[in-house]
């Protein structure tokens, strides 16, 4: 049998976080707002998890206004998440994601965010595929104000 979820995810860059995407730190002026550290491409997978599974979203399982996430590592959601698909007797075949920003350049960067996110889910890396587009200057992603994920996941039963 096989499941498969669709995740979103965006922050709005600010000044004084640091940038964090797909577990990995990205050289930028600027970072993304949030409760925990904000990583766009970690939320956005995990919702697509647990959207496969129809286990709600992201902020049923880990709500932003509960202490205990604050500035958390979103790499610790993830593997919770993971761990949730497991008891539900299922693994990941493939994930597709696009990063949409305007800014930084985010292509040095993915083999190293393809290696982390393989190590967190115990997968692969040619079973994650990450691609980046700018936004053409359009839109709040465009204006460099903010950053933004879609994931799609499919599962298959173990």
């Amino acid at each position: 049998m096989f499941r498969i979820g669709q995740g979103f995810d965006l922050h709005k860059l600010v000044e004084g976080r640091k940038l964090i995407i797909g577990g990995v730190e990205i050289q930028y002026s600027k970072g993304l707002l949030g409760h925990s550290d904000a990583d766009v491409l970690i939320h956005s997978i995990i919702d697509a998890l647990f959207g496969a599974l129809s286990l709600g979203d992201i902020g049923t399982h880990f709500p932003d206004n509960d202490p205990q996430y604050k500035n958390i590592d979103s790499s610790v959601l993830l593997k919770e998440a993971i761990k949730l698909v497991k008891e539900k007797g299922y693994k990941i075949n493939n994930i597709d994601n696009t990063i949409l920003a305007q800014e930084p350049k985010m292509k040095s960067y993915i083999p190293l965010m393809q290696k982390r996110l393989a190590e967190l889910l115990d997968i692969e890396e040619n079973q994650i595929s990450i691609k980046a587009k700018t936004m053409e200057e359009q839109d709040s992603i465009g204006e460099r104000k903010a950053i933004a994920t879609q994931s799609v996941v499919l599962l298959i039963k173990e």
